[in-house]
């Protein structure tokens, strides 16, 4: 099973309130705001810290990449691949060597990418075409980085636990992809 979450295609604008509600109470309407939600609040403070003051690209990327590993649990490969032409090069990441080239429309990030949306693939071992790089991965979640309309390429995120991203996982992702995009194009994040 492949679940998709469309993503904004528009400019990347950055909201004033980092934590999204996930659900609202029955009772009382009030948001209930998960462990999930904090902890990407959470990673949404420390992505602006790191990228505060610094403009270059690579090192932004890179950085970006190692709050992931190092801050999401259950993930074995986090990084980004980037659109030349009609496919995704690698970009900076952290994990095991990965594939170089990936074509657009190939594999769960050549997907996401050609289809302009987030995907999120509990099992990758069930996708069709899927690209293996590291033996152990068994989930992943694509999530599409656009510069207003284009796609700039995608940050890609596997776990060796089936399963392990959902909805939560794709908004907090998101939400990181749009903080970065709005520093990258100078605006105020």
């Amino acid at each position: 099973m492949i679940t998709r979450t469309a993503v904004k295609k528009k400019k990347a604008t950055v909201k004033k309130t980092v934590v999204k509600p996930q659900k609202t109470s029955k009772k009382s309407k009030k948001p209930v705001v998960t462990a999930k939600s904090t902890h990407y609040a959470g990673l949404a403070v420390q992505l602006r810290a790191l990228l505060e003051g610094e403009f270059d690209f690579i090192a932004n990327v890179a950085n970006f990449a190692a709050l992931l590993a190092t801050s999401l649990p259950e993930v074995n490969w986090a990084g980004f691949y980037f659109l030349h032409g009609e496919e995704l090069i690698l970009g900076p990441f952290q994990g095991k060597p990965a594939c170089v080239r990936i074509p657009l429309g190939k594999g769960v990030c050549g997907v996401a990418a050609a289809q302009c949306e987030t995907i999120i693939v509990p099992n990758v071992h069930e996708f069709p075409g899927h690209i293996v790089c590291d033996v152990a991965s068994n989930s992943e979640i694509v999530v599409p980085i656009f510069d207003g309309e284009q796609v700039l390429g995608v940050l890609d995120l596997d776990s060796p636990v089936l399963g392990r991203f959902d909805d939560q996982d794709a908004e907090g992702l998101n939400e990181l992809v749009t903080i970065f995009v709005a520093h990258e194009e100078h605006l105020e994040a």
